[in-house]
């Protein structure tokens, strides 16, 4: 064995320790005496006791541990300490409630005084060593009274207050313990050796310093929060390094023993003992299932809760939340969801078929397991539905379940015994799933937290899964309802040329003679087919935009082929048509024009002309049609107009002028309307100019939005009309 260290090395160790305690005590009074409000009435005496253990730190480097100097130091800096304590106890309001307080309190200060005058006295005394020797136990008997009463009081001091005082008194208690357990540690050494222990003596200053952080902690202003708090992963982190650590010290002391014990073969044993062990080492301490157990009891014995609520709803967010591309698709996230809770390996997903059962949905890290069709029955989605029961397969299996889940489960579900618990997911009472978790390394019954954490995060998953059910929902019903609109718009237009038709054939039964009306017929048969072949295409364009191509086109020669599919039936003039190249869709533009033209002859009577022109209106090119007909009021126009579905006319589908809006609106234009009852209407489009497109790009992005996502502008053009 090695030498023991000098004594003079432990007393220059000792001197440095004891110099830098007086410095630190000093220090931490100095700094706290501007403060002292923060322990209340006694952070003077705090102070004062901080100052007096400050003296007997240098008291003791100065002269020695055993001198009469540091002997008297250390009485009056326990003296005060004490009254700190029994002012303590006098702040918390708890001297009358614990009568024996002060008894105890003035019996240790007795005693110290008692060490005291039998010190001063002996010091001026050349005794022999017989008598040293027993003066020396009776002192040290008198320091161990000390200490041990002193550190009872302390726990009584802090275990009786109630948890708001705990806060305040936590950080001088712990002081004041760290203290006075390593003189009880000293004194206890100094009884059972009958000397002084030199080496644990020299380091009774590194207490002092833990006092004087203890209590300038609880000087700070945010002492509140100065608590330490290991995560469970450095504490399982550490228990597992200091499990790794005890199982190699017994390797080692094994392997000692073996090679001591061992006779001739001593070397050999203890290196295959040393290999043996190694080995299973390596096997069995990186096992999942090693793991699993000292997590689980680690949990159950080091804190108050099972879980790190923090870092699960963390890890629960990530995994939710994640929607980068190589994430998993939600209804494997809503598992690893679960199962990473409860440290399960895998999961499945089970959602609502269409008969009222379970079916499965989604796996994850789960393939083999074979699910039925019906992987829930009826019954048992109105059990879990009505109870919101977290159903533990184990207990279902060995008849322990007292809500009768076993009844409802399926065979499959029990007969697996890799199936470990179901935890339904219920939204606004019903039950949008359920999650089947499969077996983790180390299972365990379930408890109250299990059930309170699982039920949560399961309301929380049902909502996800019903915002998702919804959002499919609202984009098949918005597919639908495209649908059905271009449908209504196709129907619209097929009416349209069916009023042509019964038009055509009309005068045909008057004019059938006359060539040029078999010629003005022939046109309108084609144009009439040629519109009919456009329906077929737009129809067969589902899903795309109203418009598919623009080009610079002559809004004049738009509205004149408009005007001539109404030659030969009502009188429908075009009285202006200035030269406009716009950028347009040559198809819907005219579409447009020929509704609002038929809307004219609808609303004015037999006789009444309808008059078109096209005129350029500064950036823009204005197609006005007007008629002299009703008229409409302007509640109609503002609220009704536009809205499709919605018509004033007998038998009208009330598509034509919300379908005319929307093309302009596709091309970039706005489409206004003035109307008064008995005077008739004018309905003006307005579309950019080709020569100013550019500029209209320019302030697209800000444009006003239109209705259906389009842009459309609000510059301020010249002659400019608004609606009425």
């Amino acid at each position: 064995m090695p030498d023991p260290v000098p004594s003079g090395l432990w007393h220059l160790i000792g001197l440095a320790i004891h110099y830098a305690s007086a410095v630190a005590a000093a220090s931490v009074a100095g700094w706290l005496i501007p403060r002292r409000d923060r322990f209340g009435p006694i952070g003077g005496a705090i102070c004062l006791g901080l100052l007096l253990t400050a003296s007997w730190s240098v008291a003791v480097a100065a002269a020695g541990d055993r001198s009469l100097a540091a002997t008297l130091a250390e009485a009056v800096r326990n003296l005060a300490w004490l009254f700190v304590l029994y002012r303590l106890f006098g702040s918390d309001g708890r001297l009358r409630s614990l009568a024996p307080i002060r008894p105890v309190a003035l019996a240790l200060a007795f005693v110290e005084l008692v060490h005291l005058a039998v010190a001063v006295v002996a010091g001026g005394m050349v005794l022999p060593v017989e008598a040293a020797g027993v003066l020396f136990g009776f002192g040290v008997i008198f320091r161990l009274l000390v200490t041990v009463g002193a550190l009872v009081l302390v726990h009584n001091l802090y275990v009786g207050a109630s948890r708001q005082s705990q806060a305040a008194l936590r950080w001088p208690a712990s002081g004041l313990a760290v203290v006075w357990a390593f003189d009880l540690n000293l004194y206890t050494v100094a009884y059972l050796s009958g000397d002084w222990p030199v080496e644990i003596a020299a380091l009774r200053g590194l207490a002092v310093m833990a006092l004087a952080a203890l209590l300038a902690m609880g000087g700070a202003r945010n002492r509140d929060v100065l608590r330490f708090r290991p995560s469970r992963s450095v504490a399982f982190q550490t228990v597992s390094l200091l499990i790794i650590g005890i199982y190699l010290v017994a390797m080692v002391a094994v392997a000692q023993w073996l090679s001591y014990a061992g006779g001739d073969f001593s070397r050999l044993m203890g290196l295959g003992f040393l290999t043996v062990a190694s080995v299973g080492a390596i096997l069995f301490l990186p096992s999942a299932r090693l793991r699993g157990w000292l997590r689980v009891t680690l949990t159950k014995h080091l804190f108050q809760h099972r879980y790190d609520y923090r870092e699960e709803w963390l890890r629960f967010a990530r995994t939710i939340g994640n929607n980068r591309r190589e994430a998993l698709p939600l209804g494997e996230r809503v598992v690893q969801a679960v199962a990473d809770i409860a440290e399960c390996p895998g999961g499945l997903l089970l959602t609502p078929g269409e008969h009222g059962e379970l079916a499965l949905a989604a796996r994850w890290q789960w393939p083999d397991i074979e699910v039925p069709a019906a992987a829930l029955p009826a019954r048992a989605v109105q059990f879990f539905e009505s109870k919101g029961y977290i159903a533990d397969l184990d207990d279902a299996r060995t008849g322990r379940d007292s809500h009768g889940a076993a009844a409802h489960l399926p065979d499959w579900l029990l007969g697996d015994p890799r199936a470990w618990a179901v935890v339904p997911l219920i939204h606004f009472e019903q039950l949008v799933g359920a999650v089947v978790l499969s077996r983790p390394p180390v299972a365990r019954a379930f408890d109250w937290e299990d059930f309170d954490l699982l039920r949560i995060v399961g309301q929380q998953l049902a909502s996800y899964l019903a915002e998702g059910a919804s959002q499919e929902a609202l984009a098949e019903a918005g597919r639908f309802e495209d649908f059905n609109r271009r449908i209504a718009f196709v129907m619209h237009d097929i009416k349209n040329l069916a009023s042509q038709f019964a038009l055509l054939a009309r005068n045909a039964e008057r004019h059938a003679d006359n060539p040029e009306f078999r010629k003005d017929m022939l046109v309108t048969l084609r144009n009439s087919s040629d519109k009919l072949n456009a329906l077929l295409a737009r129809l067969s364009r589902y899903g795309g935009a109203p418009v598919d191509r623009m080009e610079e086109i002559d809004a004049a020669e738009v509205a004149r082929a408009a005007v001539e599919r109404f030659r030969g039936g009502h009188m429908v003039t075009l009285v202006q048509a200035d030269r406009c190249m716009v950028r347009a869709s040559r198809e819907p533009l005219e579409q447009v024009l020929v509704h609002l033209v038929q809307n004219g002859i609808d609303a004015s009577a037999p006789g009444s002309p309808v008059f078109v022109s096209v005129t350029g209106d500064g950036l823009q090119a204005s197609i006005e049609v007007v008629d002299s007909g009703a008229g409409m009021s302007p509640e109609f126009v503002r609220t009704k107009l536009f809205r499709p579905f919605v018509s004033s006319k007998p038998g009208g589908f009330g598509i034509g002028a919300f379908e005319a809006r929307e093309l302009v609106r596709a091309m970039r234009g706005r489409l206004e309307v003035e109307s008064r009852e008995g005077l008739g209407s004018r309905f003006v489009v307005r579309l950019p100019l080709a020569a100013a497109s550019s500029l209209f790009d320019a302030f697209s992005g800000t444009g006003r939005r239109a209705g259906d996502g389009s842009q459309t502008t609000d510059l301020p053009l010249k002659g400019e009309h608004r609606a009425a």
